[in-house]
């Protein structure tokens, strides 16, 4: 059976990844960013200015499942960090993600039962790590969203979290842009190596399937054993 699925933040290397595995399992993927997504492979796109309910595109088919992609990396001393960028963190990482799921919540509605939002989280938020206190707490947020969402809408809609370490991406660039970085971070990892795309866009790509309809309500780590495990 043909599915529907929107991407906000469609211009993601994980967005990508997950996008290219459920199109070459048949189904559409409408994607929404603030970044230009022509010629990235979409089905239908859009380019919005913000993540917020009055600026996302109207739209009129039934889907079955929303993932919401955007997603900050902030690391500095919390005594450096300002309002002002808490704030941005925040609307950006809780606020969008509310915001989307509120403009599309009835085409959700109008899908089969079993429809499913995935929402990204972090390792941080339940790991602690120095230097990310305005990431933890806009992704802490999404956690509780995920949650409260879930009870909300159960039992036609899913809601899960997807928390990721470290992943190759151009947003994390700059923490492993050379040999020496990148060694560092492999070795932080129980697996020895951070993460890549394709190793979160196949969680993704399940919890939007038929394989996990008996899941809600949960926050799946897909860390390279980081939130877990410590080797000696």
């Amino acid at each position: 059976m043909s599915k529907t699925y929107l991407f906000a933040g469609a211009s993601s290397s994980i967005a990508q990844a997950c996008r290219q595995m459920l199109q070459d399992a048949g189904f559409t993927v409408i994607g929404i960013s603030t970044k230009n997504l022509d010629g990235l492979g979409y089905d239908q796109h859009f380019q919005v200015q913000e993540y917020t309910k009055n600026a996302l595109p109207e739209l009129s088919q039934a889907l079955d499942g929303l993932v919401y992609f955007p997603g900050t990396i902030r690391l500095k001393p919390m005594h450096r960090i300002s309002e002002e960028e808490f704030l941005e963190e925040y609307k950006i990482n809780a606020l969008g993600a509310v915001s989307v799921v509120q403009r599309y919540l009835q085409n959700l509605k109008n899908a089969p039962p079993s429809t499913s939002i995935v929402f990204m989280s972090t390792v941080a938020v339940a790991q602690g790590m120095n230097f990310h206190t305005s990431i933890s707490m806009a992704k802490g947020a999404i956690e509780g969203l995920t949650l409260a969402l879930a009870a909300e809408l159960a039992p036609t809609i899913r809601v899960n979290a997807v928390a990721p370490s470290l992943t190759a991406s151009p947003l994390s660039e700059k923490l492993i842009n050379s040999p020496e970085k990148l060694e560092a971070s492999d070795k932080r990892h129980p697996m020895r190596r951070i993460g890549q795309p394709e190793d979160i866009a196949h969680a993704i790509q399940f919890l939007l399937s038929d394989q996990s309809s008996w899941m809600t309500g949960q926050i799946l780590h897909v860390d390279g054993g980081m939130s877990t495990i410590r080797m000696v």
